[in-house]
């Protein structure tokens, strides 16, 4: 497996295990969409209450830059009944797109995530979902090279795959522009 492969499945082992939140509109976490069967915490009504003596946390050491990327996720959506997921890493340059948009599948504790990559745009919204396939409403900024000004599309995709055999990933993705 090679050294970026390797970066990768870490990144997204480390992902799920910590548990991944979104900014909302008022700046406060939340967590992202839970995967199959769980539940989503209850919002508290009211801050809680200290009842104990504070424990400092260590700043955990990226040996390999996984905590980075990981950092860097900053949206998660389980797709395809749960046997998928997509998600997005912030970079780039915000004003023109800057959410770098995946699939990916587990393969298994041994194998690790196959993932692919659906593009840099701004955002999306998943409009539907099922077993092989993910419709999406695409949200792109665009540069209009004669007058060097930035506007906006939208444009509808549907992401497809066949599950591999005994829950495998798919050997691969295909998007479709649709109405």
């Amino acid at each position: 497996m090679s050294r970026s492969v390797s970066s990768i499945v870490g990144l997204f082992a480390l992902v799920l295990s910590v548990g991944a939140c979104e900014a909302s509109s008022n700046g406060a976490a939340t967590p992202a969409s839970a995967g199959p069967g769980a539940e989503a915490a209850a919002p508290q009504a009211a801050p809680l209450t200290a009842s104990g003596t504070p424990e400092a946390v260590p700043v955990a050491v990226d040996t390999d830059g996984s905590l980075m990327s990981a950092a860097s996720v900053v949206r998660i959506d389980w797709v395809g009944a749960g046997s998928a997921k997509m998600f997005g890493t912030a970079g780039g340059d915000p004003a023109m797109n800057g959410l770098y948009t995946y699939i990916a599948f587990f393969g298994g504790p041994a194998d690790g995530w196959v993932v692919y990559s659906l593009g840099n745009i701004l955002d999306y919204t998943v409009l539907a979902s099922d077993i092989g396939s993910v419709d999406l409403d695409l949200h792109e900024s665009v540069l209009d090279e004669a007058t060097g000004e930035i506007g906006s599309r939208h444009r509808k995709v549907i992401v497809s795959w066949t599950p591999g055999d005994d829950g495998a990933p798919p050997t691969n993705v295909t998007v479709t522009p649709a109405e």
